[in-house]
């Protein structure tokens, strides 16, 4: 993965950044869908693109909190229909571990979350995509991103 494609500083510090690691087969079909078919959602989504949710690991959760993410969403196939077999069990055990992690660090651990979807739920996608952005916006801009340099300047 490069780390230019997890930057996610916004244009203005109200702006809220979500990385979404989505698997190849099921989440980002789906995303693909939403857009196909127009459905609405925000905007503060940034999609990346992973063969399976088995593959994430948990220093790209938090390597994506390092370079500004507000909150991270983890969408891999249904429980139960993974390509992988356990791959998408293995990604939620994760992302658990995960919320553990930022909770000991003293951020809400409702900034990762983990969803399921099939490839045919692009309208799943987009409610996934808008109650990540709620939540993440009730909480705020995380306390880790760091303001750009010409932020503050007049």
């Amino acid at each position: 993965m490069l780390a230019d494609e997890m930057k996610t500083e916004g244009p203005a510090p109200d702006d809220i950044n979500i990385v979404a690691f989505c698997c190849h087969y099921c989440a980002y079909a789906a995303a693909d869908m939403a857009g196909s078919l127009r459905f609405q959602y925000p905007d503060s989504v940034k999609v990346v693109k992973l063969p399976c949710t088995g593959k994430l690991d948990l220093q790209l959760i938090l390597d994506a909190f390092e370079k500004g993410a507000d909150g991270v969403m983890v969408a891999g196939c249904m429980e139960g229909d993974c390509h992988y077999q356990q791959g998408n069990l293995n990604a939620k055990r994760r992302v658990v571990h995960g919320q553990t992690l930022l909770a000991s660090i003293g951020l809400e651990p409702e900034r990762v979350r983990m969803f399921n979807m099939s490839s045919a739920m692009g309208n799943r996608w987009a409610e996934a995509v808008r109650e990540m952005d709620a939540t993440v916006r009730k909480l705020g801009p995380s306390p880790l991103r760091r303001p750009k340099a010409n932020e503050g300047t007049p």
